[in-house]
């Protein structure tokens, strides 16, 4: 496409063009000059092509005799060719090329109508797509084809992105990007209200039959917002955008998750209309051993020991709706939005011990209980309008969306000390959270190949966190709301944002791409019962270069360095001050007063590509200054617990601004096909990472590192198997570590109905029963504590797909969208 644009540009504003090249045809006259005219088409439904590439070629050299590009009736003129016999080459981005043997050129030669056929060509009913590579190597990204990866089938989001070559999992489910929490996840470039309440929870909720694609783009360029050191994860749905109506369903079986979704796609004419409904469920539970060494006085210890068991049970639906309409070949509308209306179910047992040699032996059972009426739904709503100028790559577009999500999440809890019940508490904690985008970019190409791009952006964020707790002693008085643990936080952000961007090639091997984006930002924090309040506001700028070279045979091979710094905010999960207290023993909060932290990202990387192998190596070094780090320490239970008399400790944990944190890596991705039957795939990321806090006297470093590995065997009879193997080492904390893990899947697919239809079944982890996540906290003459987390995850399901409805393919309009990428994640998701 680039090539395309950049040969429509140097030759003329969507008139027919000629080119000539000195060098004549083989046994041509140079004094008979001749001409070619004629025009290019749909194959199937006969409209122009415009814009095709039309290249007259040597038939024995394959040398470049002159070359041109369509208008925009489909029409192409090539003037002043030297008469003669050649070979004529006709391509278009979405179309397979077409290739004429034996084209006389003289001054008399007829016109030609030359037809393409789509890349994706319908036979009957059946829809066959060139094969797409596993995993793409992008000059700013790398992609990987979810949908062609069958072991996805019948699985979700969290299990997609685990095998995403650089991302990982934590032991809560937060994707990490090469080591680092500091990531924006979003659907279809647009930031999602599903994902805004627990990232993790909704990672595990969304059908990984509804994805078609992750990009992970490590070098993002100054249209992005400034989204954080590890930089974006773009999950791509799903959408068919082909002339007719279809249609899939699909319905998954298993341990762990059942599912049924349904979706219907019509474009016809200028419209196209898209929808789809699932309905879910998902089931996990686990255990967790925590032991914990107080040191109280010298020499003397005291003893936690804590069981804990959880089921947790999530049920509800997705949908989505969307419009595109094609107001004329240049201006199009778009409106859609998503919705999620998702509600959860938990229980947790607790039993624990605290023994100390100089207080009371404190023991007792914990009874939690989350009710069926907490829920999380959310709402996005967007509408963009696209103008594409004259010129190639001129394009101006105007975008908005809402974005709201909101939560209740509430819990009783019930203790008892021997036989008898001796303390009640219940909570509720509604949230709230809105997010309105204004966006307005533009795109001028300068020449041939330089573009120029520049945009402004508001983001305006309204969330809210409005908390109580009520607590029993059992002292004839009843529930009675406890002021010190109950508030209500109201928060406001709003981001101003402008950038400007220019690109261009230079000698087709060189590509540079430079940019500035400047961003102020004013926070607002209003604690309702209190007179506490947060004001912030600063201005950032944020530059950076990205610089490519193709060389080797056909410039298979390409080499890039890059530069950029980024900003990372703290979202409301940092910020909110709830405190969740409800294992007894160990206390966490949000804090509102955290300050937005700065990256200074540098990466070098090689790719090359060989018949059906690829090979991308990166080396990348990270450095933030003021890291948002978890900080634990050990505070007196009576500081959490107001009417607390033991004299016991509880373990506090928050995030503060108090780190210095360098990450140096290097990261691997190949793929192959070996034979046609098979597809192997790895991934390797190995960084090194040194986090310090000075002003608490605390440093940390190690080598850390993840992989993946799948291959897939395509047999006979429509069988195909797939396995893969994913390891994640232990992680670097500035306090201490967390173990590392391994997972596995294999899956056997069985095409039905003539490939409109498949059987898939998966298993996952079917050899390890439990995962063990492992956590080692300390603090030198303070505390010392080990958690060990066992999940249940091996799971076993059952899909079906089935596709329905008759298309006809055409190239579709790119849409542009809203990217909100500039928030912190916390790094347990809140």
């Amino acid at each position: 496409m680039k090539s395309v644009l950049a040969i429509s540009v140097l030759l003329g504003l969507y008139q027919p063009v000629a080119a000539q090249l000195p060098s004549p045809a083989a046994g041509a006259a140079a004094t008979a000059p001749g001409r070619l005219t004629g025009s290019v088409v749909h194959a199937t439904t006969k409209h122009p092509v415009e814009f095709a590439t039309v290249s007259l070629l040597e038939p024995g050299t394959g040398k470049l005799v002159a070359s041109g590009v369509c208008d925009m009736k489909g029409e192409f003129a090539l003037l002043k060719v030297p008469a003669g016999d050649y070979k004529l080459s006709v391509s278009f981005v979405g179309f397979e090329t077409k290739t004429l043997e034996h084209v006389l050129v003289s001054a008399t030669t007829p016109s030609q109508v030359v037809t393409l056929v789509p890349a994706a060509q319908q036979l009957g009913e059946v829809k066959v797509t060139g094969q797409r590579e596993l995993i793409e190597n992008q000059a700013d990204r790398l992609v990987y084809n979810a949908e062609k990866d069958q072991s996805n089938t019948g699985g979700t989001a969290a299990d997609v992105l685990k095998k995403v070559p650089m991302l990982s999992l934590d032991p809560d489910g937060n994707p990490e990007l090469r080591g680092s929490t500091s990531v924006r996840v979003l659907v279809n470039g647009k930031p999602s209200g599903m994902l805004a309440n627990n990232l993790a929870d909704a990672l595990r909720r969304l059908p990984a039959d509804q994805i078609k694609s992750v990009e992970v783009i490590t070098s993002p360029s100054a249209k992005y917002d400034a989204e954080g050191s590890g930089g974006v994860i773009n999950i791509i749905l799903k959408k068919n955008a082909a002339l007719g109506t279809t249609g899939s369903v699909s319905a998954t079986a298993g341990n762990m998750n059942n599912s049924v979704n349904a979706s219907v796609n019509r474009q016809s004419g200028k419209l196209m209309v898209a929808s789809e409904l699932g309905v879910a469920a998902y089931y996990n539970r686990y255990r967790s051993v925590i032991r914990r060494t107080d040191v109280l006085a010298p020499g003397e210890l005291a003893e936690l020991n804590q069981r804990t068991a959880t089921r947790n049970y999530n049920q509800g639906l997705t949908g989505r709706l969307s419009f595109d309409y094609d107001l004329t070949k240049q201006d199009a509308l778009t409106l859609g939005a998503n919705t999620e209306l998702f509600r959860y179910h938990s229980t947790r047992s607790i039993s624990s011990s605290y023994l100390a040699p100089t207080l009371p032996d404190d023991v007792y059972r914990r009874q939690i209980n989350w009710p069926f009426s907490n829920h999380f739904p959310s709402l996005d709503v967007n509408a963009g309008y696209t103008h594409t100028g004259r010129r190639p790559r001129q394009e101006l577009s105007v975008l908005g969306l809402l974005s709201t999500s909101s939560g209740r999440q509430a819990y009783d809890l019930n203790q008892t000390r021997g036989e008898g019940l001796d303390y009640r508490e219940t909570n509720v904690n509604v949230s709230g959270n809105r997010e309105l985008t204004f966006q307005v970019d533009y795109a001028q190409p300068t020449d041939s190949t330089g573009l120029l791009e520049m945009g402004a952006k508001t983001i305006l964020r309204r969330a809210g966190s409005d908390y109580t707790i009520a607590a029993d002693s059992l002292n004839g008085r009843g529930l009675v709301l406890v002021p010190a643990r109950s508030n209500e936080f109201n928060y406001q952000q709003n981001v101003y944002a402008g950038y400007l961007s220019y690109g261009f090639t230079l000698n087709k091997v060189y590509s540079f791409k430079a940019g500035t984006r400047v961003e102020h930002t004013r926070v607002f924090g209003d604690f309702a019962n209190t007179t506490t309040t947060v004001r912030q506001q600063y201005t950032n700028v944020i530059p950076n270069v990205l610089v490519t070279r193709d060389f080797g045979a056909d410039k298979a091979q390409k080499i890039k360095l890059g530069y950029t710094r980024r900003i990372q905010r703290p979202d409301i999960w940092l910020l909110n001050p709830y405190l969740n207290v409800n294992n007894g023993r160990q206390a966490s909060s949000g804090n509102p007063t955290l300050r937005a932290e700065l990256t200074d990202a540098y990466e070098l990387g090689y790719s090359t590509s060989h018949n059906a192998s690829t090979l991308n190596v990166s080396g990348y070094w990270r450095q933030t200054n003021n890291a948002i780090q978890q900080v634990w320490s050990r505070v007196p239970a009576r500081s959490i617990f107001p009417d607390d008399t033991t004299n016991s400790n509880v373990l506090y944990n928050t995030f503060e601004n108090v780190g210095r944190r360098a990450t140096y890596g290097l990261s691997v991705t190949g793929s192959a096909k070996p034979t046609p039957a098979w597809t192997l795939n790895a991934t390797v990321n190995a960084f090194y990472l040194n986090v310090a806090s000075p002003a608490l006297g605390l440093r940390n470093q190690g080598l850390m590192y993840n992989g993946n590995f799948s291959a897939g065997r395509t047999l006979d009879h429509g069988y195909s198997l797939q396995g893969s193997v994913y390891v994640n080492s232990r992680r670097i904390l500035l306090q201490g570590n967390a173990s590392g893990f391994y997972t596995h899947s294999l899956s056997v697919k069985k095409d039905l109905f003539d490939k409109k239809g498949s059987l898939t079944l998966n298993l996952e982890n079917p050899f390890n029963r439990t995962m063990l996540f492992r956590a080692d906290i300390a603090a030198p003459d303070s505390y010392n504590l080990r958690s060990d987390t066992y999940a249940y995850n091996r799971s076993v399901r059952v899909s079906f797909n089935y596709q329905f409805g008759s298309t006809t393919d055409t190239p579709a309009r790119q849409r542009k969208s809203i990217r909100n990428d500039d928030q912190k994640k916390g790094e347990n998701g809140g």
